[in-house]
């Protein structure tokens, strides 16, 4: 690949910056102003000022139940029953086009808002597993445009649909990426505790990863992150594992909680909170004063767990509103979290960034340095706040080197004729 050097960027330092590309890794980042003349056979891409950062990681999404809301009815409650119960109709219809067409609008969507890697959950609870097949397909064929993991995921349960666990065997066979669980959703607890020993027990023989549903209750009784954490440490998966939602964290006690972050951070485990979609679904129960089931991010971070920030739904039996948009859900916890100071951006940024990469495994090669892979992301704002507070579309997105979306700034056209603005 010939050399690209991306121009005037502003780096989360604050300094503006040029970046130099070369085989699909960044080979140098240089002041604009120490700018050195250039190869004629140099690609040049002018960011304009804009903010740069690593391209964005989605870290919890279902591409198999994208775009079907309203098909054939509406979640009229909003909430999870009612969305598990539509989707379960919406189920039987699946094909193989069907999925991969929804899967791949969305998949648009994420790239053109600088989404280039990608954690999707596939019901495997149909028993001809047509969306987890079509998305391994996805997997495959989008290689080079971006990175597709695939988890096998219960949504009818595992003890409570037996059938469940030879299916999550045969698909981590087919090669997905990891299985999952939903303990809460199991009959009794006792069976959403057997549900993970045997989600991780097939993940220990696979040596793949684990991505629990956890807790996405209402429910302060409801406490499978406990388990979670303590199955992580006896497997010895630890880093390989995730707990996603833990909605009814917000609930527990603060002695129980407390101990339970203790747990949580020696354990190694990641948590995704998905708080578009759980603000909106939790709560639904509540009289006055109504909670809204959001994982008590702050706190979390605070005890140095690695908390990430996912979209979730786009338009689904569960979610009927979303455009793939990660830092609408970034600014969505901001503002349930209390994490509203200056302080509060960086962090946030980290969650759809560093933190949700370390959830699907991604180690090296990820940021704005020198030998990183050019993965970026280039903002039409000049600091990391206004990243959160407008919520742009990116300018440019860049794969290992190759721009492969771009939305030019959008600009407002003002006829002041009759107006006078003082």
């Amino acid at each position: 690949m010939e050399g690209h050097v991306l121009q005037n960027v502003v780096l989360p330092s604050g300094q503006l910056s040029d970046i130099y590309m070369e085989k699909n890794k960044i080979t140098a980042v240089r002041l604009s102003s120490e700018r050195e003349k250039l190869a004629p056979s140099m690609r040049k891409t002018d960011g304009k000022g804009g903010l740069v950062l690593p391209a964005f990681v989605e870290s919890h999404i279902h591409l198999d139940t994208v775009l079907t809301a309203g098909q054939s009815a509406w979640n009229a409650s909003g909430t999870l029953l009612e969305g598990i119960s539509l989707w379960s109709q919406r189920k039987q219809n699946l094909t193989r086009e069907d999925v991969r067409d929804r899967a791949m609008k969305v998949i648009r969507e994420l790239i053109g808002h600088g989404v280039l890697f990608i954690r999707s959950h596939a019901d495997i609870s149909d028993p001809k597993m047509t969306a987890l097949k079509a998305l391994l397909e996805l997997k495959v064929e989008l290689a080079e445009i971006v990175t597709l993991q695939v988890i096998a995921f219960p949504q009818d349960g595992i003890i409570t649909c037996p059938g469940n666990k030879d299916r999550m065997e045969e698909a981590l066979r087919l090669g997905a990426d990891g299985v999952g669980a939903i303990p809460h959703g199991e009959r009794t607890r006792e069976d959403g505790i057997a549900s993970l020993k045997t989600c991780f027990e097939l993940a220990k023989k696979a040596n793949s990863f684990v991505h629990v549903f956890c807790d996405e209750t209402d429910d302060p009784e409801s406490r499978f992150l406990e388990w979670t954490a303590a199955l992580a440490m006896e497997t010895g998966l630890c880093e390989k594992v995730t707990a996603s939602h833990c909605s009814a964290s917000a609930y527990y006690n603060e002695p129980y909680f407390q101990k339970l972050l203790g747990l949580i951070e020696s354990s190694g485990i990641h948590v995704v909170v998905c708080p578009l979609i759980n603000s909106s679904m939790q709560g639904r129960f509540d009289s006055y004063p109504k909670g809204r089931g959001i994982a008590r991010i702050q706190d979390m971070m605070r005890a140095g767990i690695p908390v990430a920030i996912a979209h979730d739904d786009v338009l689904t039996p569960f979610y009927s509103y979303g455009d793939g948009n990660l830092l609408q859900a970034v600014h969505m916890a901001a503002h349930l979290a209390h994490m509203t100071g200056r302080d509060d951006v960086r962090p946030l940024l980290d969650t759809i960034t560093q933190h949700a990469a370390s959830v699907l495994g991604i180690k090296e090669g990820y940021g704005v340095s020198e030998g990183c892979l050019a993965n970026l992301v280039v903002l039409p704002v000049d600091c990391l706040a206004d990243a959160i507070r407008l919520r742009p579309k990116p300018l440019y997105v860049i794969r290992e080197g190759r721009v492969v979306a771009h939305t030019p700034i959008l600009m407002t056209e003002f006829s002041l004729d009759s107006i006078s603005i003082y």
